[in-house]
């Protein structure tokens, strides 16, 4: 019989104090610079996992032209990082990275996306890495790859994976409509096989595979940069049949063009469904799913939330914002997600404002988001792209690592009077040890809060590691896990401004 084992780790509290405006404070970290000519114009990543077993995430920061970085997680009582990159990850043409065990072994590996090769390197106890590729039969390509998901597909041992590429440099009447294809890796008795081309491709910045419908079974839905397919192209979701096929409005997918850059999913009005949210130039579309179309359908409610973010917030620069990285995260416990968005220009589009300031959308009472980028001290006017919202010290507060394009990757420490929280550190048996594909539902203060545990979206950064949910001033909760096979654990009682661990 599966049984659920519930264990709880008390941490020093917070103070009780209602919830305040967010407010961070910059941490000095080794200097490093996400850079490059017009192959790194995007990308930019950053992957936050734990490699050595403390339950504190390390960074591994995209470089691009420069060596990518890991910084080692120092943090004792503060937020600290020390530089200290080994020489299977100090590689150079790295777009982003995503952490996720792929041989389930417990310890995480990483997928790291490049200009050139793409790789899969397997984590080593504390913090060592190599490549092992070979090991499981995957090829790569030479492709300029921007997106990245991965899922576990039933009776798989091995994750499916999803690599997003941009421009085909090769093309010779490139680069606008010369978009390459998504290539998808199945596993099979002997590993990965060569990877099948999901046509059209119509230059991926974003990617994620979602139980959207609550299942079993996670799509592939794919955001997509209408500045080089011009024409004719769309944001898409492949259903993962046997065969894969795009949805179309038949299915109730609503067609939709944008100069998509980033992912960010969850459930935001509380019906158990995820909600969307997509970063572009000119404005960010918040969307919320309607479990009554029965398809894939999500509502544009960007205006009626108050989250276009659509020009910069401070500064006297009018022109239009661009989005990258997206997260959701509630960054002042009191129960309520809010949005982060980095922004920066491309390079130097003139349509565009130059002097673009970091996004933090605050959601209110009324569902409604204020922003709140320059209160909290996080609006930053360097070109910024990937991000990490996660608690690097397990205080319960959501801090911030940003990487910039052409200047030095920033780390902020949430420093907030905030409200109660917990961490979720979720176990399951190989080969999905992460529990890939299953859903926390966290009851608290009269409301259910439902996350789906995935590896994809954003901006080529992923994230690995506990699930942070802020709690209000709700002195108790409950919690229960939804495993990827639909087996549903009893509800259990926790207390606030604790870790704790679900394994199965």
């Amino acid at each position: 019989m599966l049984r659920s084992l519930l264990v709880l780790l008390t941490l020093p509290g917070l103070g009780w104090a209602d919830p305040a405006t967010p407010r961070f404070e910059p941490v000095e970290i080794a200097p490093h610079v996400y850079d490059g000519g017009w192959e790194h114009f995007v990308g930019g990543g950053v992957a936050a996992f734990d490699c050595d077993g403390d339950r504190l995430p390390e960074l591994y920061a995209a470089g691009g032209a420069n060596p990518a970085t890991l910084f080692r997680n120092r943090s004792q009582g503060a937020v600290a990082f020390e530089a200290a990159t080994p020489d299977a990850l100090a590689i150079t043409g790295v777009t982003g990275a995503y952490p996720l065990d792929i041989d389930g072994d417990g310890i995480l590996d990483l997928a790291i996306l490049r200009v050139g090769e793409d790789h899969l390197m397997r984590g080593l106890p504390n913090c060592r890495f190599e490549p092992f590729e070979a090991d499981l039969g995957f090829t790569s390509g030479d492709h300029w790859t921007t997106a990245f998901s991965a899922t576990w597909e039933a009776g798989q041992a091995l994750p499916t994976l999803a690599f997003g590429t941009y421009v085909d440099r090769s093309d010779p009447d490139g680069p606008f409509e010369a978009c390459d294809d998504t290539l998808l890796y199945r596993p099979g008795a002997d590993g990965y096989g060569p990877a099948k081309a999901l046509r059209p491709g119509f230059c991926a910045l974003s990617m994620l595979f979602s139980d959207w419908q609550r299942t079993g079974r996670a799509d592939l839905r794919v955001s997509n940069d209408r500045h080089y397919y011009v024409r004719g192209g769309q944001e898409q979701m492949w259903r993962m049949d046997r065969v894969p096929r795009l949805y179309t409005e038949a299915d109730g997918w609503k067609p939709y063009a944008l100069w998509g850059m980033g992912i960010a999913s969850r459930d935001v009005t509380g019906d158990g469904f995820a909600d969307v949210y997509l970063t572009s130039m000119g404005d960010q579309k918040f969307q919320v799913f309607d479990p009554e179309a029965n398809g894939p359908t999500w509502r544009d409610a960007t205006y009626d939330r108050g989250t276009t973010a659509h020009r910069p917030h401070v500064g006297d620069d009018g022109r239009p914002s661009t989005g990258w990285h997206a997260a959701f995260g509630d960054v002042n416990n009191d129960g309520r997600d809010d949005i982060f968005v980095a922004k920066g220009n491309v390079e130097q589009m003139p349509v565009a404002a130059m002097e673009d300031p970091n996004s933090l959308l605050i959601q209110q009472a009324d569902g409604r988001f204020v922003e709140r980028g320059q209160a909290a001290q996080i609006a930053t006017m360097a070109r910024a792209r990937g991000a990490a919202l996660a608690d690097f010290d397990n205080d319960g507060r959501l801090d911030l690592a940003v990487v910039n394009r052409r200047a030095a990757l920033e780390v902020h420490e949430n420093t907030t009077d905030a409200g109660h929280w917990v961490l979720v550190d979720v176990g399951h048996p190989a080969p999905n040890t992460r529990a890939v594909g299953g859903f926390i539902e966290l009851r608290a203060g009269g409301k259910v809060q439902t996350r789906e545990i995935t590896v994809g979206g954003g901006h080529a950064s992923g994230h690995a590691g506990l699930q942070h949910f802020g709690l209000g001033t709700a002195s108790t909760a409950e919690i229960r896990m939804i495993w990827p096979d639909g087996t549903t654990t009893e509800w259990q009682d926790i207390e606030p401004n604790r870790i704790v661990t679900l394994a199965r």
